[in-house]
């Protein structure tokens, strides 16, 4: 099977999904996920997985948060925010994520700088689209408290060592695929690639340490199943 350098029309769509699957939720490079595809007979260059999952990732994206909050699987009980930094052409950028009591990425947002002003826009942002949770657990950096308090919920922010591993260790998937991409060179990739890899990082995680080897199986073939489903209208 053949398609042309940027081929949408005549591409079946599962073909689509399954490369922008391959590229965004493993460390796989484009070229990678060429070399993937060939072997299953699928011949196409790296740039059309790069045209695909620009077009169809925020798509997919888009529908895998809407079922999301349809299900209600947002949880208001304890968020974890922390800030990572990112290097855009040389330069040091911030990004800034909430994760709940479970890992899961709720709200990711980029910056040139980690101060009051940056802070307040990553919280606005994050209780717009999720509501107000009941414990914002952060570092000691003084931004949250400062944004927190101008919000008017500063006594709900708690601090202490070790009690923000929950978003230091959630920065590790977002690193290697940031490995794999040889960083980026726009603000703008960046929080696109961010928001997508977030939500597809929630649709297929499924806490393997925590459940049995039957348990898992079952639901790592929902997540699959309902991947597959996505556009499917």
């Amino acid at each position: 099977m053949e398609l042309c350098r940027h081929g949408v029309i005549g591409t079946p769509l599962t073909i689509i999904r399954l490369a922008v699957m391959m590229y965004i939720r493993f460390p796989l490079s484009l070229r990678n996920v060429e070399d993937l595809l060939h072997e299953r007979g699928i011949d196409i260059c790296h740039e059309t997985v790069r045209f695909w999952w620009h077009r169809f990732g925020p798509i997919f994206a888009s529908e895998v948060r809407k079922r999301r909050v349809e299900g209600l699987r947002s949880s208001h009980w304890r968020w974890h925010l922390d800030e990572m930094f990112v290097k855009i052409n040389g330069e040091r950028h911030y990004l800034w994520r909430a994760v709940d009591h479970e890992g899961e990425v709720l709200e990711s947002f980029v910056t040139k700088r980690r101060d009051k002003k940056a802070a307040l826009k990553f919280l606005k942002k994050s209780l717009k689209r999720h509501g107000c949770a009941n414990e914002f657990v952060t570092d000691h950096l003084r931004s949250y408290g400062a944004a927190l308090g101008d919000l008017g919920i500063r006594e709900r922010q708690q601090t202490g060592r070790w009690m923000n591993n929950r978003a230091e260790n959630s920065h590790l998937p977002f690193r290697r695929r940031e490995r794999a991409m040889l960083r980026f060179r726009r603000i703008r990739t960046l929080q696109q690639f961010a928001a997508v890899h977030a939500s597809v990082s929630n649709h297929f995680n499924q806490d393997r340490s925590l459940s049995s080897r039957q348990n898992f199986k079952a639901n790592r073939a929902a997540a699959l199943a309902e991947w597959r489903d996505l556009c499917a209208a």
